[in-house]
């Protein structure tokens, strides 16, 4: 294994699973991923079609800002990362759970 599909195995971290991105993809079709904070389109792509062997149309990042949280009088701020709808062909679709549907 190269040492780029290396890194394309470790571009993606987890899929996110909240009421919003589950919104996100049954209107836009897409998935949204938690990604590393230093990866780009362009490796999230090819990391997304090497992984689960689907064809991607569009790739959209955002950086979520860390939030300062208390707990009684003690200030924390949790870390900031970033996330990226993922757009695929139409017809094709990702199955997490790796079971025939």
């Amino acid at each position: 294994m190269s040492q780029q599909e290396q890194r394309l195995m470790q571009v993606l971290l987890a899929p996110v699973v909240s009421e919003k991105s589950t919104l996100v993809g049954e209107k836009y079709k897409q998935i949204v991923f938690k990604v590393r904070t230093d990866a780009d389109k362009f490796e999230v792509k090819a990391a997304v079609e090497q992984m689960f062997n689907v064809e991607v149309t569009d790739v959209r990042i955002v950086n979520v800002k860390a939030k300062v949280k208390r707990f009684a009088q003690i200030l924390g701020k949790r870390k900031a990362w970033k996330k990226a709808y993922v757009s695929l062909k139409p017809g094709t679709d990702i199955n997490f759970l790796g079971t025939q549907a």
